[in-house]
Formats: C-alpha cells, structure tokens, sequence
C-alpha cells in the first residue's frame, strides 16, 4: 500500500447541544451554528469517511481497507476485526449539556444490537470557565435502578460532576455513566459504535417541542461500578510522549513537540492515527508529506516504518491498536 498520510473528509453532524466552536476554533467548513461533532475518521453504516488527499483521493474507508487489508489495518486487526474499521474518532463541542448516556458493552451490544461495544476516551482540548462532565454516579453502591427515577430535583444527587480543564484526559470503558458539559470541546477516540442509551436529557425539548427519548431499562442493564474515575494521571515534557490510555481497544499517547522529531513505527502491527490538538505540523513519509493543523487528523497504513515530523509546537494523540 501506498504510505502517506491520509486524511479524509470529516462528517459533520448538527446536535441539539452543538455550538460553533468546530467552525470558529478547528476551521471546520460549515454556515450552521449547531454543529456538535465532526467525525473525523468513521466506519459506520451511513457514514463512512471518504478520502481527501492524494492517491486514493476520493476512496471510502471501507475501500481502503476491503483493497490493501492488512497493509492498512495490520495483520492481527484484520484478524480480529476483517473489513470492519475498529475506531470512531471524532472531534466533540458540547455548548450545552449532552444527555448523561450509558454504553453497551461488546456481549450486550452483540446481543441487542449486533454491534460492538462501546469504551470510549476524551481528551480536553479547550473549556469555557468552570466547565465539567458528568462522570459515574455520585455513590458507586448505588442501584443502577434509580435510572428509572431521575428528575431535575434530585439529579446533582445521583451523578458525580468533575470540572475540567484543557489537557485532561479521561477513560470510558462501557458501562461507565457519562456526559461532556456545557463550554467543553473535546478529542474522542472509541469503538466503532453509534449506540447510546441515553438516561436524562436535562427535560429539554427538541425544535418541535418534543422531548427525545430516554433509554432507562436499557440503561440500568448497561450501567456497571467502578472504583476510579477515569481520569488520566500524566505528565509530559517537551519532545516526549506520555500515555493517556490503554486498553485492548486502543493505545492513545500524547506527543508535545517543538523541533523536528522522528519515529520508527516498523515494528508495530496496526495503521497509526494522528489527532492534532494544538500548534500546527508537517508529516513526513519518504517523499510525502502533510501538514497536520490543530482539529485535523491523519492516518497512516500499517506498512509505515519511518515518521518525520517538523514543527515549532504542536501537540499529537497518537492513536493505535496494540
């Protein structure tokens, strides 16, 4: 397969929670105000990325994949995965609220919906003053049944909200309560999966004056307990990288460049993906480069070995499969 970095067309979905910020902070191409995800590299029914750039300008995902199989994915994500691309990654900004949410888990997703899970990772990018996310439920005994009972006067008793700010990264493994706050704009990195219990949704109303639906029985089957709260402990210092996650889904790394770096990816067996979340940068493979700005992304084919990049300051998630 042809090595250079691929970009592709991001696919930009209007929220009932959406600002402007993908349009005004990461350059986004679009005249609406309600925008809340640019989905930047997806595989899902409906709505799969298609190339931007160079050769294979104008190929789907899906095309890439079913042509050069392990040459783009590696050898044991083929395996596991055939002509499924694993990650969704996403670029969120929340101007209100998200519904609070609950995702299945492989075994139940396979089991209702014939899908896979959903973990799930963010990485804040930027926050108004006093933002947060709504992250588990405030009491980890708690019955998952309160679910069914939620109202606005009893739910700052029910979920437990952390504020944020840029840098933070937090895990989401399915099952795990969930919600971005008002004023966050952030990275997403998860399983290829669009489904979402949603458990409250603030009692607002949709443009019709319809509330949306909630999904509590499923929700309370979905939602499990755990002790951590997710959020990533790092530290970084210049030219380095630091881990944010690591699962068997995926590895996300955050790089901090400020000169030209190289890395030799020849012995890893899976397609490497870039995320730009500060600064700007060029990246190289033999002959071709791509310059990466922040609210872009980028992949790379499984049979890379040797990465350049050439910058003054930018900062990277590095995302793979191990």
């Amino acid at each position: 397969m042809k090595v250079y970095p691929i970009k592709f067309n991001p696919i930009l979905k209007e929220k009932i929670w959406g600002g402007n910020k993908l349009k005004t902070v990461l350059n986004k191409e679009t005249h609406k105000d309600d925008v809340g995800e640019s989905w930047e590299i997806s595989d899902v029914e409906g709505n799969v990325s298609v190339v931007k750039n160079g050769v294979y300008k104008g190929s789907s995902l899906k095309e890439l994949i079913k042509t050069h199989k392990s040459n783009f994915l590696g050898t044991h994500n083929f395996e596991n995965f055939g002509y499924n691309f694993p990650l969704l990654i996403k670029f969120l900004d929340a101007k209100t609220d998200l519904s609070v949410q609950v995702h299945p888990d492989n075994e139940m997703a396979k089991k209702y919906h014939d899908s896979f899970g959903k973990t799930e990772m963010w990485y804040i990018m930027d926050s108004d003053k006093n933002a947060d996310i709504v992250l588990g439920l405030k009491d980890e005994t708690t019955n998952p049944e309160v679910l069914n009972h939620i109202t606005s006067e009893n739910v700052d008793e029910i979920f437990n909200r952390e504020q944020v700010t840029k840098g933070d990264s937090f895990f989401i493994p399915a099952g795990k309560i969930h919600a971005i706050g008002a004023g966050v704009l952030a990275a997403e990195i998860q399983q290829t999966s669009d489904i979402t219990y949603r458990v409250y949704d603030w009692d607002r109303k949709d443009a019709n004056g319809q509330k949306r639906e909630l999904h509590t029985k499923l929700a309370e089957q979905a939602t499990k307990q755990f002790d951590s709260n997710g959020k990533s402990d790092y530290t970084i210092e210049k030219d380095s990288c630091s881990n944010l996650a690591n699962c068997e889904y995926f590895t996300t790394n955050i790089l901090d460049f400020t000169k030209r770096q190289e890395k030799n990816y020849s012995d890893l067996d899976s397609f490497i993906i870039y995320m730009c979340v500060e600064g700007k940068v060029d990246v190289a493979t033999g002959e071709h480069t791509e310059t990466l700005k922040t609210g872009e992304t980028i992949i790379l084919p499984a049979n890379t070995d040797q990465v350049v990049f050439n910058t003054s300051h930018a900062k990277l998630l590095e995302v793979y499969i191990n």
